[in-house]
This record gives C-alpha cells, sequence and structure tokens, in this order.
C-alpha cells in the first residue's frame, strides 16, 4: 500500500513538472509517442520553467533520496546535456531535523553508556542536518570539542522503497529509448545505489577520515580532523570540531585579509597531491565540505570535512592521466588517442588516425582562449565525450576524478578569478612525472623489492631447476601426444581401407554387370548400376 501511495506522489510530481517532455523528440515506438499524447496535463499544465529547472524541482518534491540522486547524476556530464548538468548542481539537501532525543537515544544504544557519561556536554540541538545524518556538538570529557553524526533512523528502509522505484524507471527508460543501452540508466542507478548505502555505514567515512588525515600529516596546506574511534560505530561517528570559515564566504575571507591567489592555488595543489602523490581523494570537495582555517590568513590552509566519498587511481591511470593533460596541453593530440588505447579505456583496434582527428576536433577551438581561461574538468569532459563514440566504457574512477576537478576548478575561480589552472598543475605534473621514470624512481622500486629478492634467492635455484623439469615435461608430452595421433591416424586409414577396396569393387561389378557392349555401356547403364557406382565412389573417395 504505501509502495502505491509512493508511485502515486511521484506521478503527480512528474505531471506538476511535465516531465514527460524529456521523451518529447526522441525516437520512440509510436505505441509511447500516442500514450504521451494523451496524457491529460499535458493539455492543463504549462511547461514553463526551462527542462533543468523542473528536473531539479521535481527531486526536490520528492525528497532526500531523490534529492543525493540528482546530486550524484549532476557529476555525470558524460551522460546529461550541460543545462540539466548546472540546474542540478543547484540542489540542496535542506532536510528538517529528527528529534534530539532520538539521537541521543541512538548513540546510547550504539556505545552502549548514557551520554551523561560518554561526554562532558551533549547538545540535542542539531548543528546541521542531511538527508542520510544529523550532526550535534559534544565535548569528550577531557575538554576536546567534538561532532557526532547520527545516521537518520529508519532511512534505511526509505531509500530501498526509492531505490527500487529508480530502478523500475530506468528500466523502463532503458527499454523504450534508443539511446536508453548507451546511456545504461540502470548502471547509473546501481552506481548510486551502492555510493548511498556506503555512507549509511559511517565506520567507512571513519577510514577514509583516518587515511586522509595519515596523508597531510603536519602539511601547511590542507587539515584533516582526528577520528575518535573508540566513539564510532556503525550508526555513529565522533570526530574532532573544526572551526573554520566556509569557504565560500568569501567576505569574511577578505574581512581577514586571506591571500585569495594563494588560496586558490593550494586548493590545485591538494587536488594533484591527493590523485598523483597518494592515489586517495576526497570526492566530495564541494564548497559544504571545505572550511578555511582562522589561522596565519597569509599562508591560508584548507580544511575538509565530510569523507563519505572518495577516489583512488591505479599507477597505471595516474600515469596515462597526467601524460594525457601534458600532451594535450603541447597539442599532441596523436600521443593523447595512443594513450587512450594503450591504456585500455578504448578497444585496442580503434582507428587511432580517426580517433586523432575526432580529438582534434574537440580540443582544438580550446587552444582559442587564454591557458587560465581553459578548464581541466572539460577538458576532460570532451576527451571523454569524443572516446564514448569510440566505444570507450565508462571509467567510474574517472568520473570522479572529473567530478572533483571541477570543484576545484570552480572554488579556485570564485576565490580567485585570475587563477591559471595550467601554470599552477604543470610543474606538478612534470615534477612527478620525473620522480616517478626518473633515475630515483628505478631506485625506489628496487629498495622497496630488495626484501622480497633476497628472501626469494636461496630459492632460485630450486624454482629454475623446476621450470626447466615442467619445460622438459611439455615436450615429452607434446612427443606424446605427436605419437598418439600418428597412431590414431594410422588406426583410422587401415579401418577405412577395406571400404575403399569394397567401393572400387562395387564400381566394377556395376560396369560389367551394366552392358557387355563396350561402345555404348555409358549411354545404356541402367539407374540401379548407377547408383550402386555413386556408393562405390563416396566408399573409395571419403577420408
Amino acid at each position: 500500500m504505501k509502495r502505491l501511495l509512493r508511485s502515486f506522489k511521484i506521478l503527480r510530481v512528474v505531471a506538476r513538472y511535465r516531465l514527460d517532455t524529456f521523451f518529447d523528440g526522441l525516437n520512440l515506438p509510436i505505441y509511447l509517442r500516442v500514450l504521451l499524447m494523451m496524457l491529460p496535463w499535458r493539455y492543463l499544465i504549462a511547461a514553463d520553467k526551462p527542462r533543468g529547472e523542473r528536473l531539479r524541482l521535481a527531486l526536490e518534491a520528492l525528497g532526500p533520496v531523490f534529492i543525493k540522486f540528482g546530486q550524484m547524476l549532476s557529476t555525470r556530464r558524460d551522460l546529461l546535456p550541460d543545462d540539466v548538468a548546472e540546474e542540478l548542481k543547484k540542489l540542496q539537501d535542506q532536510v528538517p531535523p529528527f528529534a534530539g532525543a532520538e539521537a541521543q537515544r541512538i548513540i546510547e544504544q550504539s556505545l552502549g553508556q548514557p551520554v551523561s557519561e560518554l561526554f562532558a556536554k551533549f547538545e540535542q540541538q542539531p548543528l546541521a542536518s542531511a538527508s542520510v545524518a544529523q550532526v550535534h556538538k559534544a565535548t569528550l570529557g577531557d575538554g576536546r570539542d567534538v561532532v557526532v553524526k547520527v545516521i537518520r533512523p529508519g532511512i534505511e528502509r526509505t531509500i530501498q522503497k526509492d531505490v527500487a522505484l529508480l530502478y523500475g524507471v530506468a528500466e523502463i527508460v532503458q527499454a523504450i529509448w534508443a539511446d536508453g543501452r548507451r546511456l545504461r540508466p540502470v548502471e547509473v542507478v546501481a552506481e548510486y545505489e551502492q555510493t548511498i548505502f556506503d555512507e549509511l555505514d559511517l565506520r567507512k567515512e571513519a577510514a577514509n577520515g583516518s587515511q586522509l588525515h595519515r596523508n597531510f600529516a603536519g602539511s601547511d596546506i590542507l587539515y584533516v580532523p582526528e577520528i575518535y574511534w573508540d566513539y564510532t560505530r556503525a550508526n555513529v561517528l565522533v570526530m574532532e570540531r573544526i572551526h573554520g570559515i566556509p569557504v565560500a564566504d568569501v567576505d569574511q575571507l577578505l574581512a581577514q585579509n586571506t591571500d585569495m591567489k594563494k588560496l586558490a592555488e593550494r586548493g590545485v595543489e591538494i587536488f594533484f597531491t591527493q590523485v598523483f602523490r597518494d592515489s586517495f581523494f576526497h570526492a566530495d570537495m564541494h564548497p559544504g565540505n571545505i572550511f578555511v582555517s582562522r589561522e596565519n590568513p597569509q599562508s591560508p590552509q584548507y580544511i575538509a570535512v565530510d569523507f563519505g566519498i572518495v577516489g583512488s587511481l591505479t599507477p597505471e591511470d595516474q600515469s596515462y592521466l597526467a601524460r594525457n593533460f601534458l600532451a594535450f596541453f603541447q597539442r599532441d593530440y596523436r600521443q593523447v588517442a595512443q594513450l587512450h588505447v594503450d591504456s585500455g579505456w578504448v578497444p585496442s583496434d580503434t582507428n587511432v588516425d580517426a580517433f586523432e582527428t575526432a580529438i582534434r576536433s574537440v580540443c582544438e577551438p580550446i587552444f582559442e582562449k587564454p591557458l587560465k581561461e581553459i578548464s581541466f574538468g572539460q577538458v576532460l569532459l570532451g576527451l571523454f565525450q569524443t572516446a564514448r563514440r569510440f566505444n570507450m566504457e565508462v571509467q567510474p574512477q574517472l568520473v570522479l576524478l572529473q567530478k572533483t576537478l571541477l570543484n576545484i576548478e570552480g572554488l579556485g575561480r570564485q576565490l580567485y578569478p585570475e587563477l591559471d589552472l595550467w601554470k599552477t598543475a604543470k610543474p606538478f605534473l612534470e615534477g612527478w612525472m620525473k620522480e616517478r621514470m626518473g633515475p630515483k624512481a628505478v631506485y625506489r622500486t628496487i629498495k622497496q623489492q630488495a626484501p622480497d629478492w633476497l628472501e626469494k634467492m636461496p630459492h632460485m635455484p630450486q624454482l629454475v631447476f623446476d621450470a626447466l623439469n615442467q619445460v622438459r615435461r611439455l615436450d615429452d608430452n607434446r612427443t606424446r601426444d605427436l605419437r598418439a595421433y600418428a597412431a590414431a591416424k594410422a588406426e583410422l586409414e587401415q579401418k577405412r581401407r577395406p571400404g575403399r577396396y569394397i567401393g572400387i569393387g562395387l564400381i566394377a561389378v556395376a560396369l560389367l554387370a551394366g552392358n557387355e557392349q563396350s561402345l555404348q555401356w555409358l549411354s545404356e547403364l541402367p539407374a540401379s548400376s548407377w547408383l550402386v557406382v555413386a556408393i562405390g565412389g563416396w566408399l573409395a573417395l571419403r577420408r
């Protein structure tokens, strides 16, 4: 019954915001086009707002799970038109908080102690509330300020119901829309399902935060709050409370004389450090999760929170990505095309010449702009969209990377509009490539692998002996197989030989029995004799 009511609510929202117009102009079967034309609200409700805005308002009306789906969808610019993606970026996850007493009950149940014993002070009034969890201020017994994140009660059941509905919609879209298979809506919903259910286990977020905290321990460009594991469970997370200025509050930053140019450049440095040095990057770096320390405005330090979504790259992806960036800015489109093939991002049988031409047609117009106006994120987007035409599979790790890069880029240019991202990034990429490929990298690899080599060294003679024995056994087996094949062939030949003799005999008998006149025997052979000749020929000639 509840699912039926939920379905009616969704249908009402679809009608109110005229989401049926998204199917206009698509190559749909005739019966579906007729069905769309028969929808009564098409003639009662005007679609008087842009399509992206109507979609955003519809998702907001459907509630927190759909809002988060829209937020995730806004990062998939490889699937969406630009106007829709830009509008979905505006989604705000403003959800009414649940009762502080209920949050306190969840904390006490999870940690097994009363709040009065766990904390010297706990505020029932939430500091912030979102779709999956809300946050409360607290103080530990030793006086340290913390925040307590609590999963919203009953949210898992709500998510399961709404995700099931999203799967239903995705399957319908994939079945009726010609481009449905290419855009793979079911896979998009599956990706969202994994992301949102990961957010329900706060231990995963805590582990991500701990890793980032270690990676930037002692750093003067990024501070990651400490996680207090003794107070952390699947539905409760306790973390150091930070005090900073929201990065989007430019007025406050200017009021304390923050060096905005350095702040913007450090944002870029943080991104490339996470991606290429650590291969572990905060993949949800929108302004709501980023703060700036109030200490030392002339050498500003970022503070990051909310570690539910992180990304990583393999060493191969790191190398190919860095070389792609460098080749792109050197306008070496042949190298860009070849790197896509070498990395396995596009099929190995791709026509590199045609791919190079397609990349040039997309990228060359970008260079008509000053370098400081060139968007790394748009470069990646252009490359991915071009590669999709050459059967490039969706690379989830690269989609997360592109999303993060767009966030960092937008943030940096909001702080300092003259930011030249290439000028900031190029030295880092060149230095990283030199370090990865140079003598130091070879020495580091040898140093890392030397203990394994030394451990295996005493076993090398036996390993070589075993390998030679295996090769010898393979040769013996091959020889034995060849002999067996020859014997089987000879045996088969022996069995077929009598058949050949019988066949020849039958032909001779048929010819002799047919007619005694040697000159007229061909024309006067009866049909039965020709049948015997045919059978005899088949027996004589078959292999």
